[in-house]
């Protein structure tokens, strides 16, 4: 029985395609290694798209918590300046919890951005380091289809 990609099952699975291309005898042209290296290239993009699921999902965690703060915060401003009497001590006040207020949102949002920042740096990295890796295959590789090449 053949197996179907489910993503799109008009396709059949990597080992179908080897067996199906191995049939054609390209010189130089090693149909397994090339089926090979773009499992890992699929393999390294869904690593990537793991990554940065998951440092999305961590952000979100996160602007969940901050909303949870904020709205704690702001009761608790409210109920700081129904303490105060005169429109002297209101002013001031309001003054310094504004500047609080908007001290902690340029916080939380540095913090946020420096977040989404690892995250992108993390899933870049294994795409990186599969582009070398790919490059480095490819090199190996040349030797193979020269030595191919000279036989026929």
């Amino acid at each position: 029985m053949t197996k179907t990609n489910p993503l799109f099952p008009e396709f059949p699975q990597f080992g179908d395609f080897a067996k199906t291309f191995s049939q054609y005898k390209m010189p130089g042209v090693d149909v397994e290694t090339l089926v090979a290296a773009q499992r890992r290239n699929i393999e390294a993009v869904s690593a990537a798209n793991q990554l940065a699921f998951e440092g999305l999902q961590a952000v979100w965690h996160r602007q969940g918590e901050i909303m949870r703060q904020t709205v704690q915060e702001a009761s608790d401003m409210l109920g700081q300046m129904m303490t105060v009497t005169t429109p002297e001590e209101k002013v001031a006040k309001s003054a310094a919890l504004s500047k609080m207020a908007f001290e902690k949102a340029l916080s939380n949002m540095k913090e946020l951005a420096e977040m989404v920042a690892k995250s992108n740096y993390e899933a870049v990295e294994v795409i990186s380091a599969r582009v070398s890796d790919s490059i480095e295959e490819l090199r190996g590789s040349i030797p193979t289809a020269k030595k191919a090449a000279g036989k026929r």
